[in-house]
């Protein structure tokens, strides 16, 4: 009686375990809504296995086993959990993987002790210490490879599929390992061999890849502070210059004052002092929005200063589909790859660029054209930067355009290097 209370602790024991590291895999939060659901399903699953184990006997069930316990669990967790089929079968190929310490610990223990309820035993107690390895030390970090992308979850699920594949195909469903053939023997330390150099070649690829992929979107992120930053700055000269406007009339005050005293060298030394100040940090008004404005004057004053000539045609709405910040960095990494380009020019004539900015059929088009002095090379429709740490403007302007469903292209043509945008 005892012995047969073992058996069916370590059938139970069995099924639970690798349902419960099945919905660990997929993520299952730790909820007593979802523990009640787990042990509900894992009861009728085991009911399932003793009717088919009173009807057919043990080799049919076990031959019937990945269709009573296998595929049930899979089903589970697409249905109940929500997740992709490529997850969860994944997962259910894992928790096999899984099951094959307990197994191994308890055929040990059987053998020690010459017993079959110590093999029993032995799975059970390795179950527990199982189960909680995983908890504790593989779930997470495996979680977050299956979900990182499906080329992850594919290289990540491989070796568990063919394990489950072969140990059913060449133990259950046929004699094939148990035949004595070399070949049999020897096939597994073999394929486990080639998977694992495979693996850490196609995960070393995978992992290149997304940390690339990071660091592109960390160069953003700094880029946006970074215009912020720039942004609050134009914000700062516009209420300087609201200040100084205010603070006229004691200007006009001291004015007077000289007139009337006709210090006439000290009155004309203040009006160019004070022309310089106000010339400094008033805006230049291109157009109706007061952003465009703040952003087109700091740039205008730049080219200047570079020797470039910065023409612009600036027809827009008060309103526009940017934030004041993404517009800020869509301008600001245009307008400066451009000044860049075109200091490089040694004809101070051809050192020119073109802004457009105009709004047709309730979408805005941005039109930015510089002169050349080497020719772009462009990769995937980006121009490509030589230097270390740059090209991430581009990409940065392309991303904020592409948010707000809008296109851009970067291109050349007769000598001109041409941004151009619609959203």
């Amino acid at each position: 009686m005892i012995e047969t209370v073992i058996a069916f602790s370590r059938y139970f024991i069995a099924l639970l375990f690798g349902a419960a590291v099945a919905v660990s895999f997929a993520g299952m939060a730790r909820t007593r809504r979802n523990y009640l659901a787990l042990g509900c399903f894992t009861v009728i699953l085991f009911m399932l296995q003793i009717a088919s184990l009173r009807l057919w006997g043990m080799e049919k069930t076990i031959k019937l086993y990945p269709l009573l316990s296998h595929l049930p669990v899979t089903v589970f967790i697409v249905l109940y959990l929500k997740r992709s089929w490529l997850i969860s079968l994944t997962c259910m190929f894992v928790s096999f993987l899984c099951c094959q310490p307990p197994r191994w610990i308890g055929t040990v223990a059987g053998e020690v002790f010459h017993s079959v309820s110590m093999n029993h035993v032995g799975y059970n107690v390795g179950a527990i210490v199982m189960y909680y390895f995983l908890q504790k030390y593989v779930v997470k970090s495996s979680r977050h490879l299956m979900e990182r992308s499906v080329r992850s979850n594919l290289l990540f699920g491989a070796m568990p599929a063919f394990y489950y594949l072969f140990d059913y195909g060449a133990t259950v469903y046929t004699d094939f390992m148990y035949s004595g053939a070399r070949a049999a023997v020897q096939f597994m330390p073999f394929v486990t061999s080639a998977f694992y150099f495979v693996f850490v070649l196609l995960y070393y690829a995978e992992t290149q890849k997304q940390t690339s992929i990071q660091r592109e979107r960390d160069m953003l992120d700094t880029q946006l502070r970074q215009a912020q930053t720039e942004f609050a700055s134009l914000r700062q000269m516009q209420q300087n210059a609201a200040s100084y406007r205010h603070d006229m009339r004691h200007h006009f005050t001291l004015l007077q004052g000289l007139a009337s005293k006709e210090h006439l060298d000290e009155l004309k030394k203040y009006l160019l002092t004070a022309q310089y100040d106000i010339d400094a940090i008033t805006p230049i008004r291109f157009c109706e929005n007061e952003t465009v404005n703040l952003i087109l004057s700091a740039f205008t004053a730049k080219a200047k200063q570079s020797g470039v000539l910065l023409t612009i045609d600036a027809k827009l709405p008060d309103f526009l589909p940017f934030s004041d910040t993404e517009l800020c960095s869509l301008l600001s990494n245009a307008l400066e790859n451009a000044i860049q380009a075109s200091e490089q020019l040694p004809d101070s004539n051809k050192r020119v660029i073109m802004l457009r900015m105009f709004s047709k059929n309730n979408k805005l088009c941005i039109d930015i054209r510089n002169n050349y002095q080497t020719e772009p090379i462009f990769h995937k429709g980006f121009p490509v930067s030589k230097e270390q740490g740059h090209g991430f403007g581009t990409k940065n302007m392309a991303y904020i355009v592409e948010k707000h469903g809008g296109i851009c292209r970067f291109s050349v043509k007769n000598g001109w290097f041409i941004f151009q945008a619609t959203t």
